[in-house]
């Protein structure tokens, strides 16, 4: 006779890597087809930094580096390509020039603002397979999903 007393537990196990991989699926697509219809040369990792400059001002790229989960190496990186493409600039403490703060530009605001335009289109696209309910059901899953992985 089979031992069946691990099936309910490998079943489960599956269908939670399955789902991981679904999301996964989801997520790379999604960025895909957004960084397709996005006429700028910067990634979602970058835009995430200009969406923090433009709503605390200007920060050390550590802070940023922090807020973002992003690996100091990984920031500077981020910070030298939107410097080198107009997006953000270095600004420089007149009491202090070793503390070096980055700050988003007129083009790193318009640059911003063409891929929240570009990301409403995406949502809207995608989303709007769902119905009212189903997006309910969503954002309630996903925010207690959220939570737990905060504790």
């Amino acid at each position: 006779m089979a031992d069946l007393s691990n099936s309910s537990g490998d079943r489960m196990s599956d269908n939670i890597l399955e789902l991981i991989r679904a999301v996964e699926l989801f997520t790379n697509k999604s960025i895909i087809r957004f960084n397709e219809a996005y006429e700028h040369n910067i990634g979602i990792s970058s835009i995430l930094v200009l969406a923090e400059l433009n709503k605390k001002g200007p920060q050390k790229s550590s802070a940023i580096a922090k807020e973002l989960s992003y690996t100091p190496g990984a920031m500077t990186n981020i910070a030298n390509k939107l410097i080198n493409e107009g997006y953000a600039v270095r600004q420089y403490d007149e009491k202090d020039r070793r503390r070096v703060m980055l700050a988003i530009t007129d083009q790193g605001q318009h640059a911003l603002e063409d891929a929240q335009k570009t990301g409403q289109v995406l949502r809207k696209d995608v989303f709007e397979t769902l119905t009212e309910e189903e997006i309910r059901q969503f954002r309630a899953i996903y925010e207690k999903l959220l939570d737990q992985l905060d504790t």
